[in-house]
């Protein structure tokens, strides 16, 4: 976060732009300095601001805390219900020059990969209701229910329509419609959305299993994916390994909210999370929390420009072989300051 933060004020001194943020705890840090993960000075902080550039929030030292308490049930979850923020769209991005840092063979993907997850955010089993009973036998059994409206489809698929639209007009809806009622819902919803509102687009449809396979087998026959909560969740981590590195990977979490300036209210956030085994090391991947900032820049900020610059400097420092060591492959590795340098030095 901090050398994120090192990228953005430097883009802000080059484009004569004023930069006002304030930092808060969240996660394990709203816990052990208030109590709670998602503490009400932090979301007021949220509340008062135009976006949120999220950092790590999780770590081994949480993990006996009651599963409601844990530091990622109890921040993001009620961070994404209470803004809204339905919309996760991930980039799975892989450099040509990166190829080998993806466990398919390179013949597989030889021009590396570039594919958008569009995840739905705020419905689904996530979000449903959850119960654990013991039975009249003495068994427990636990539920999660599962559950969409025509409206929440509706809502996800403008944003991937609008996505595809920038790419190349293909979209691909993920769904498991020969066995759940919500994805039969899905699918449908899909169908008669795209016909009355995008029938420029190219418009497939694939069973979830099927496609976790294709992901493996051939990404680059995707451009963009959309599908629900849970299989966006495993859909988007699946992506996240093929693309050899989640220290390269950015989100961005759109709401219904506008903030100050009339453009959407988002949170921004790399795709992995912690990494307590590195924690204080320096030898962290930066990369991925600065192409969140730059996402940051463009959705919420309308700075498409300066957010291509970074994204630019970014895949300039990786490809002329300036690497941390989750990308080195066998290069002399530097530091999370020092990718951060390089990548300011490159804008």
């Amino acid at each position: 976060m901090s050398e994120a933060l090192r990228v953005l004020e430097h883009v802000a001194r080059q484009e004569k732009l004023t930069l006002s943020y304030q930092q808060a705890d969240v996660g394990g840090a709203g816990i052990d300095r208030h109590g709670q993960a998602l503490p009400a000075s932090t979301l007021k902080v949220c509340e008062q601001s135009d976006a949120i550039l999220f950092g790590s929030v999780g770590g081994p030292k949480w993990e006996k805390l009651p599963p409601a308490q844990q530091p990622e049930r109890a921040s993001l979850l009620p961070l994404r219900k209470h803004f809204t923020l339905f919309a996760n769209i991930r980039p799975g991005l892989l450099y040509r020059e990166l190829t080998d840092a993806s466990p398919l063979k390179t013949e597989r993907i030889p021009d590396g990969i570039d594919i958008v997850c569009i995840r739905e955010l705020t419905g689904g089993i996530y979000f449903g209701k959850k119960e654990t009973t013991t039975l009249a036998d003495g068994d427990v059994q636990a539920m999660d229910t599962m559950v969409y409206r025509k409206s929440e489809i509706e809502r996800i698929l403008a944003t991937a329509v609008t996505t595809a639209r920038a790419r190349k007009k293909k979209l691909c809806s993920i769904d498991k419609a020969n066995v759940l009622e919500t994805s039969v819902l899905w699918r449908k919803t899909v169908i008669d959305y795209i016909a009355k509102n995008a029938p420029d687009l190219e418009l497939s449809h694939m069973y979830v299993d099927n496609a976790a396979m294709q992901l493996a087998r051939n990404p680059n026959q995707f451009d963009v994916f959309v599908t629900e909560n849970m299989f966006g969740d495993i859909l988007s981590d699946e992506m996240a390994v093929i693309c050899g590195s989640l220290g390269m990977l950015s989100s961005a979490s759109l709401g219904t909210g506008k903030n100050s300036l009339g453009l959407p209210f988002g949170l921004y956030e790399p795709a992995g999370g912690t990494a307590p085994d590195i924690a204080g090391k320096g030898i962290a991947n930066p990369c991925a929390q600065i192409l969140s900032a730059a996402l940051m820049l463009r959705y919420s900020f309308g700075l498409g420009e300066i957010a291509t610059r970074i994204e630019a400097a970014v895949k300039k420092t990786v490809t002329s072989g300036t690497r941390t060591g989750d990308i080195a492959f066998g290069r002399p590795a530097v530091g999370t300051k020092a990718m951060a340098d390089a990548i300011i030095a490159n804008l």
